[in-house]
């Protein structure tokens, strides 16, 4: 069954902003709060399964509080209804959990659920994880839409999970060639680079492309095309790397490069005017920082596309006493600030503003735009 063109329009969003967070624990807790948000649903969890694909070895959860689930006791293994996904790795609709066989019901503490919907996350060509949904809070069980919905996220999330395992892997690379600085150790990295991740690539790349044949939302599959033409670059910029042609986009000198490839992707993207202003004095002093203030830009740049419906938008990087700002408004809509609620992507530049020693300010008004300001020490 085909998505609905609101839900369809949810999809890119959420897409979006998977694409966008490249910490892997962050990533999962943010997937199962947009899986919830998405579907209507009360609780969420994803399970996270074994390298052997056995049983589940980490569970990240939404809709019950620390207090809740320190009752409950110890993670689940993933027996029962959890094991069915496991053992079949195929979507999962119920309307009572307690009216299939293959339920084993709930331990002790544990909140009552009645319909179910989950589906697995497949990365690097095997199953990550499943993500369980229970208790759809605007109807009595999910539907088929529903389900047709989380499967297009449970894809756009494994593509995520692949991208951030990926990340991962490349930073701790480039951190070895720094600490080694000898030929033949670069040699091995360059090989292991070449051999594995970029193959790794390939694969995201093969995989999306026989989802967009086989989706049934134009944009959606057009969208995912974006998507593969974007791993295609990242390509292209590991084998420069590999053989020593350029620097890495977020070397020393390159922050405004970066930034303004972002802009260009995200005007390109969603017709929104943008422009960059970084002050050039700030791209030695911010090197060491310049993934976490393109994160926020990213981020920041996302909810411009989701909420403002904006003509223009200005990124700017500048000092500010003693530190350094980093601003993003737009020409929008606006909203209240007293009334309207704080979204996930705010809360995420906030988390991360926060650990960096800065802080997150917000001032908007209805019909006259939006700013949102990071300040961070130098």
């Amino acid at each position: 069954m085909a998505v609905s063109e609101s839900r369809a329009e949810a999809l890119l969003s959420t897409g979006l902003a998977l694409a966008a967070e490249l910490s892997l624990p962050v990533l999962l807790q943010r997937l199962i709060e947009l899986a919830v948000e998405l579907t209507e649903a009360r609780y969420g969890a994803l399970g996270v399964l074994s390298a052997d694909g056995t049983h589940l070895v980490d569970f990240v959860t939404t809709g019950i509080t620390d207090a809740e689930r320190a009752a409950i006791g110890d993670l689940p293994h993933g027996r029962g209804i959890l094991g069915v996904l496991i053992d079949e790795a195929h979507p999962l609709r119920l309307d009572d959990i307690a009216a299939d066989a293959r339920s084993v019901g709930f331990p002790p503490n544990h909140p009552h659920m009645r319909s179910f919907l989950g589906a697995p996350v497949r990365a690097h060509g095997r199953v990550f994880g499943n993500i369980y949904l229970t208790d759809k809070r605007t109807a009595p069980a999910f539907t088929a839409e529903d389900e047709a919905a989380l499967v297009v996220l449970a894809t756009q999330a494994g593509v995520a999970v692949a991208n951030a395992r990926l990340y991962d892997e490349v930073q701790r690379a480039q951190a070895e060639v720094a600490r080694l600085k000898v030929l033949e150790d670069r040699e091995r990295i360059a090989r292991d680079l070449h051999d594995g991740i970029i193959q790794s690539l390939f694969a995201v790349g093969l995989g999306l492309q026989g989802t967009s044949a086989v989706i049934g939302d134009a944009r959606l599959a057009d969208r995912i095309q974006q998507a593969v033409a974007e791993i295609d670059r990242v390509i292209g910029d590991l084998r420069s790397y590999i053989f020593g042609l350029r620097p890495s986009v977020l070397a020393a000198g390159d922050l405004t490069n970066a930034l303004e490839q972002l802009a260009h992707e995200f005007q390109e993207r969603s017709g929104v005017t943008t422009v960059v202003d970084v002050d050039a004095s700030l791209e030695s002093p911010l090197a060491g920082m310049a993934t976490h203030v393109t994160q926020l830009v990213r981020e920041a740049l996302a909810n411009v596309s989701r909420h403002a419906q904006a003509e223009t938008c200005r990124v700017s990087v500048r000092q500010e006493s003693g530190g350094v700002l980093i601003e993003v408004d737009d020409d929008g809509r606006g909203f209240d600030l007293d009334t309207a609620p704080r979204g996930l992507g705010l809360a995420n530049m906030d988390e991360r503003a926060t650990t960096l020693g800065g802080s997150l300010e917000i001032e908007s008004h209805p019909g006259r735009g939006t700013a949102i300001r990071v300040t961070l020490p130098l």
